[in-house]
């Protein structure tokens, strides 16, 4: 039966039974994760993971061996190759939960935890040098041939609120489990494995504060459920959406095009020195219309201390943006500045205070304490990393 292509309207379906057909097993995993990777709805640059459990003979014995193929550490999906993947012993990889519960502490930031990592080298398969992810137990444990981790930002939306659980049951009913945030690693692995004996016919599961998860037997039939799960929750934001008031309504009015583009081009300069002290950044600016009905908005503010909501960001975008409260209709560029200015360093002062709140006896040391996601009313928002492609992901990401 054929697909609806026409039915995903918030997602890209890109599969091609053409192309894939001519593929091995290993390289559908491949060009599945690509197709996956290229809309950055369905996940972000440099996120999610993807894998098969292919059936091949053993390099050494010649006898047929379950073998799991799963996204290895570093890259991004878009771009992946065959390279790119990790290749385990189904078998190995499980064996080792014998090894996990023997431990005398389990779970989470547990000795055993991140020991456990260390073995996964001896359940490789072929000598594939590509180091697997701490991820590499969510796919392993999964009793299903293909598992599609996901970032999609309807999910996450989802995933991230306050009622995550009861959003998730009445979007998906008993087709998708909630469980709530935990680090990836073998702990959660050995949950999604719960999860599936508990609830045989479950299709995923909504990680809370993460992203999705969900499987098939089929690789297209993955796919395909992939997307359709997206499209799923970006149809009922949609359905939730209130329009103008979405954010408490607009308070400021965005600058035209070319007035933006005037002040920008008056401070980026000035404003790239202030926060370059620890290192170089190079910025990225994002004008489009969802970003300035947010800077925009009456509820900006609050939202923006509130930080970021889902802890996969956090590394791009720092625990919370400087939303600097600007009125550009009303103020000039030299106001503009003394507010920035005055943010900054009470932004350097709140995350010092963050860093020696939460700090371990093992923590690495601070990292630079200036913002790397700044938000102006009228203009937008103004991503900084160490180069273009950085600050672009970070902007990405917020």
């Amino acid at each position: 039966m054929a697909t609806d292509t026409a039915a995903f309207t918030h997602v890209q379906y890109s599969w091609d039974d053409a192309v894939a057909d001519k593929l091995d097993p290993v390289d559908r995993l491949v060009y599945r994760s690509n197709i996956l990777g290229a809309d950055g709805r369905i996940t972000n640059t440099g996120g999610g993971n993807t894998s098969s459990k292919i059936v091949m003979p053993d390099p050494l014995t010649g006898e047929d061996v379950d073998v799991l193929w799963v996204k290895g550490s570093g890259g991004d999906l878009r771009t992946s190759k065959r390279a790119n993947f990790s290749s385990l012993y189904t078998d190995k990889l499980r064996g080792l939960q014998q090894h996990y519960h023997h431990a005398p502490e389990r779970g989470p930031k547990t000795a055993i935890e991140d020991a456990i990592v260390g073995l996964y080298p001896h359940a490789t398969f072929n000598l594939n040098p590509r180091p697997s992810s701490i991820d590499t137990p969510l796919h392993g444990f999964v009793p299903f041939r293909h598992v599609d981790h996901m970032h999609p930002n309807a999910v996450i939306a989802i995933a991230a609120a306050r009622n995550s659980e009861r959003l998730t049951k009445e979007i998906y009913g008993d087709e998708v489990i909630w469980t709530p945030w935990q680090r990836p690693g073998f702990d959660l692995g050995l949950i999604l494995e719960r999860i599936c004996k508990e609830h045989p016919n479950a299709k995923g599961v909504i990680l809370g504060g993460h992203g999705l998860i969900n499987w098939a037997n089929d690789d297209k039939a993955c796919y395909e459920l992939t997307l359709d799960l997206i499209e799923r929750a970006a149809r009922y934001i949609a359905a939730h959406d209130k329009g103008e008031q979405t954010f408490g309504g607009q308070t400021y009015q965005s600058l035209d095009e070319s007035k933006r583009h005037a002040v920008l081009a008056e401070i980026l300069p000035w404003l790239r020195g202030q926060v370059s002290q620890h290192r170089r950044f190079v910025g990225t600016v994002q004008e489009d219309s969802t970003i300035l009905r947010f800077v925009n908005s009456a509820d900006a503010l609050r939202l923006a201390e509130l930080g970021t909501s889902c802890p996969d960001h956090f590394l791009r975008t720092k625990i919370k943006p400087l939303y600097v409260d600007w009125n550009p209709q009303t103020e000039d560029v030299p106001t503009l500045k003394q507010k920035l200015s005055a943010g900054l360093v009470q932004y350097r002062k709140d995350y010092a205070a963050y860093y020696e709140q939460h700090k371990h006896a093992d923590s690495p040391a601070m990292r630079d304490p200036n913002p790397t996601v700044i938000l102006i009313p009228g203009l937008g928002m103004i991503a900084w990393g160490k180069d273009k492609s950085e600050s672009r992901v970070t902007a990405e990401f917020y």
